[in-house]
């Protein structure tokens, strides 16, 4: 078996060129992005350090065949041009699952039914079985069906790599975690700047802001489903996780806090830091509206989730408060202030033009970026 694999690291819009950039960090070669993602060639080695520190990715996946198909029949005998025995051990449950747009093959259950036929019968074909008990490991297969294209995509990573572990309830306004590391790495912060997060709600921008500066790798504490593939199999997974893992070099997480006027929300974040690893006092919360904060600092950054109304009902409520953040900048003429949201109105409200601005989609929900160096 050839022992490198041509990869896609799946990306939400808006961030290829972060997940790029860390791929190329990592010193992964062949990096090429598209819409949604971004190629990479790895040795299984990489793959799993790879799962275990990129920030920005929601999943890492083989490209095990791609083609343009038009007809199930074609599906069929792209699926059936893979070497399954490399993967399929004899008892695994095969998990398809599909995404499909704007192409002849738009039926997600179809193709699934389709792929997983075609699966079973390679391997009763080239092994002669013919009891497939699936009540072992996940084999979790994708099948990306776009513009006529499809992939035949190995999912090494199992659920997505925003779930990093250490987050047990969302709150109103959940914010994923590969979101928030980019809104981090957008600002103008560097580690060793105070950051403050003055509608911190359960503490995730803060959380991804000092795994940053500590260099601690986000996957660090979860598990993925190529750990239990067949042909990874003579991979030495607690070597290369002691390897990867660090302790969290807590010294260069000074400067990071966050606030929030909900007590609820700050006992959240609290448990959230500590599930993180991390200590309060390293990350300190205060209890405090943002219209009351007011920070010794001379320079930092804000950046924050602040509420968009339509998701909470409350759209004039929210749109005072993007005032209020103007008046929060005014009051630290020294920082600078980020904000995400999808309320086209953000900037009439909080009264001035962004300096910059990035699109960017927080789930199905598309966001603007609004960046204020001045």
């Amino acid at each position: 078996m050839d022992n490198r694999f041509h990869c896609f690291a799946s990306a939400a819009f808006g961030m290829e060129g972060l997940v790029s950039r860390e791929l190329k960090l990592l010193g992964l070669s062949g990096v090429s992005s598209v819409n949604g993602g971004v190629y990479f060639d790895a040795e299984p080695e990489q793959i799993f350090t790879t799962n275990l520190q990129v920030h920005f990715s929601e999943r890492i996946y083989i490209v095990l065949a791609s083609d343009i198909c038009t007809t199930f029949e074609h599906l069929f005998n792209l699926v059936s041009s893979v070497n399954w025995q490399l993967f399929f051990a004899g008892n695994e449950s095969i998990d398809i699952s599909c995404k499909c747009s704007r192409s002849k093959l738009m039926s997600s259950r179809d193709c699934q039914s389709i792929a997983k036929k075609a699966i079973i019968e390679y391997i009763r074909k080239t092994t002669g079985q013919n009891i497939f008990p699936e009540n072992g490991a996940s084999l979790p297969v994708m099948i990306s069906v776009r513009n006529d294209h499809v992939m035949v995509l190995l999912n090494t990573s199992g659920i997505a790599l925003s779930r990093r572990g250490y987050r047990t309830w969302n709150g109103e306004a959940p914010l994923k975690e590969t979101l928030a590391s980019a809104l981090v790495s957008l600002s103008p912060w560097k580690p060793g700047m105070p950051l403050h997060d003055p509608c911190c709600g359960t503490g995730t921008i803060l959380i991804e802001a000092a795994y940053i500066a500590g260099q601690v790798p986000p996957g660090i504490n979860r598990h993925f489903s190529m750990e239990t593939i067949k042909c990874f199999q003579n991979l030495d997974f607690i070597a290369l996780r002691s390897k990867t893992n660090s302790l969290p070099d807590e010294n260069k997480m000074i400067g990071i806090s966050g606030s929030d006027m909900n007590p609820d929300m700050l006992s959240l974040a609290e448990r959230h830091i500590k599930q993180a690893g991390l200590s309060l006092n390293t990350i300190p919360l205060y209890c405090t509206p943002l219209q009351d904060l007011s920070l010794a600092e001379s320079e930092g950054v804000f950046i924050c989730n602040p509420p968009y109304g339509e998701r909470l009902n409350n759209q004039k409520e929210c749109r005072s408060l993007y005032h209020d953040l103007y008046i929060l900048k005014q009051r630290h003429p020294g920082w600078r202030l980020c904000a995400i949201t999808s309320d086209p109105a953000f900037e009439r409200y909080f009264g001035k033009k962004a300096d910059r601005k990035h699109r960017l989609y927080n789930g199905r929900l598309e966001c603007v970026y609004y960046i204020y160096d001045h």
